[in-house]
């Protein structure tokens, strides 16, 4: 229109257009449903109103204490209504919410808040250990520590100079908070759990977070007073940006401070839970312990599953507990989930197993995010759809972070050629759908054959007695390198390392079936992830050891 003769006087201005943030949807529940509960913690009950004061009160207190514009508020917290209202009050005076991973070891911590130039840190009693040590390790840095102590926290002792409500009490309750200038100003910072080298500092803006937090509610065909278990933690990715999204359905938040299938179970069925997220472990241990509600689920309740790529076993075993499951996928980088696999009525007619197929594909980009392609790495072509040729996801879209904090070279990396790079290699098949088919470090070439890791950790998933599976490289002088399983059991179960081989036998090509089997606990990052860059180690320590 800008050449048009008549487009005179069609500029933006502030009847027509404002910066979009998810602090409005926080406005607009606790004027519309100021009585509904926002927030249950145990016994404790907040309310839209309630939680629209206290966000205003953090705001507020941190203004009163120097903190401004842009600064860095951290918060090393489980799922409690402090870190759920930090996710507003933070930003409502224009600083930006960096969550910590609450498994990190404290020289991780301490660089986080020494890169990102924390000016706050709010803490549980829980990690006192190590923020002790981060404290050490920080030495000057002016950090003004507030502790939230939780009744229903383990014992440890409070290391801040104020207790959280206290703290809130030196705010002002009516605090006239306003929209960011500008929508692009940064909203949070989060770190991505980085396998080689320092973790980088992703930045996500008001805009992205508004949209995504959106883009939650239409994949999800969330209702309006939606009542969401926390088994995910909100440090990871901004909770997916489920704390916007639950104010934006001014729905119920229920708190969970760690993953306990026979709480998570009571929970559901006491306050009629209708939505949780998690990583596919997460769902693996609500499957194994379906004993705990032997009359099944009394309500329809969904769950939205997360990961490469879900184990068909794990989308089944969902199905028959009552869940229902929307698989999504997305990174740090993205906001969380960006794609979806959308079903169609018609699957419903299919086998569970040929459901369970279906449903474990990365799917589609969802309603906000503008582009999901599988491109060749160098020469950015889009790959066939047929199932077949391997390419890695790209993404281009307004749920795509800023960048990398203080990193230009890895931020000019990862958006070569007008597309955020994701590092995961995936198919696309004939029906559009995008296939993951493994982060391009976790192919395993034997003797010039493309092996799958993910492929191999299916089959192993169908063996009854294993809990946990992940396949790697081991070096090998004949083949290059051949797959090692690395197993954990389910309680009691004892197979034998021969067992588990013929079981991959029946199933895999020779040169799939992995050579050796190593039983154990399989270390995990705190979202579940398995760390198969520990186990990758680990293969080359016992290879010095011979």
């Amino acid at each position: 229109m800008h050449g048009h003769p008549d487009a005179v006087g069609l500029d933006q201005n502030q009847a027509n257009h404002v910066s979009l943030s998810p602090l409005t949807f926080l406005e607009r529940a606790a004027t519309v449903f100021p009585y509904k509960p926002a927030v249950i913690h145990g016994n404790r009950v907040l309310s839209w109103a309630d939680t629209y004061t206290r966000c205003r009160r953090l705001a507020s207190a941190l203004i009163r204490r120097g903190v401004r514009r842009g600064d860095t508020v951290a918060a090393m917290l489980p799922n409690v209504p402090a870190m759920f209202e930090s996710h507003f009050g933070v930003p409502m005076m224009g600083g930006v919410l960096n969550t910590l991973n609450t498994r990190l070891d404290a020289e991780s911590i301490a660089f986080m808040l020494r890169h990102g130039e924390a000016r706050v840190l709010l803490t549980d009693r829980e990690f006192a250990p190590v923020i002790r040590h981060v404290k050490a390790l920080l030495g000057d840095q002016d950090l003004l520590i507030i502790d939230v102590d939780d009744p229903a926290a383990s014992a440890g002792e409070l290391l801040g100079s104020i207790e959280y409500e206290q703290f809130l009490l030196e705010g002002d309750p009516a605090y006239a908070w306003q929209l960011p200038p500008d929508e692009w100003d940064a909203i949070s910072l989060n770190y991505t759990s980085g396998t080689t080298g320092n973790p980088k500092g992703v930045v996500y803006h008001h805009r992205g977070a508004y949209l995504n937090a959106v883009a939650n509610i239409l994949c999800w065909g969330m209702p309006q007073h939606a009542v969401y278990l926390w088994t995910l933690p909100m440090f990871h990715c901004n909770g997916w940006c489920f704390p916007w999204t639950m104010a934006a359905v001014s729905g119920i938040n229920i708190c969970l401070r760690r993953v306990d299938p026979q709480v998570i179970f009571a929970l559901i069925q006491q306050h009629r839970v209708t939505h949780f997220c998690g990583a596919p472990i997460v769902h693996g241990m609500l499957i194994n312990a379906a004993h705990f509600i032997p009359e099944g689920l009394s309500h329809p309740v969904s769950a939205l599953i997360a990961g490469a790529a879900p184990p068909a076993a794990i989308i089944e075993g969902m199905e028959k507990l009552g869940i229902s499951i929307t698989h999504v996928y997305g990174l740090t980088e993205t906001y969380g989930p960006a794609a979806v696999c959308v079903k169609h009525e018609s699957w419903n007619q299919k086998s569970i197993s040929d459901r369970a197929r279906l449903n474990g594909r990365q799917g589609v980009p969802n309603l906000m995010e503008e582009a999901m392609a599988v491109l060749h790495p160098e020469s950015l072509q889009p790959v066939p759809a047929d199932g077949e040729t391997m390419g890695e996801i790209m993404f281009r879209g307004n749920i795509v972070m800023k960048g990398y904090l203080k990193n230009p070279r890895a931020t000019e990396e990862a958006f070569a050629g007008g597309w955020f790079h994701s590092g995961d290699l995936a198919v696309v098949e004939p029906d559009g759908y995008v296939k993951i088919k493994d982060r391009s470090k976790d192919i395993i070439i034997s003797g010039g054959e493309n092996i799958s890791s993910l492929e191999v950790e299916d089959v192993l998933y169908r063996h009854p007695d294993v809990l946990v599976a992940a396949i790697v490289a081991k070096p090998d002088e004949k083949w290059g390198e051949v797959p090692c399983a690395f197993v954990e059991l389910k309680e009691g179960a004892l197979p034998s390392a021969e067992g588990i081989l013929e079981h991959c036998r029946s199933r895999l090509a020779r040169y799939k079936v992995p050579r050796e089997v190593v039983f154990g606990i399989i270390p995990k990052t705190a979202t579940g992830k398995i760390q198969k860059f520990v186990l990758r180690q680990r293969l080359k320590s016992t290879e010095a050891l011979e």
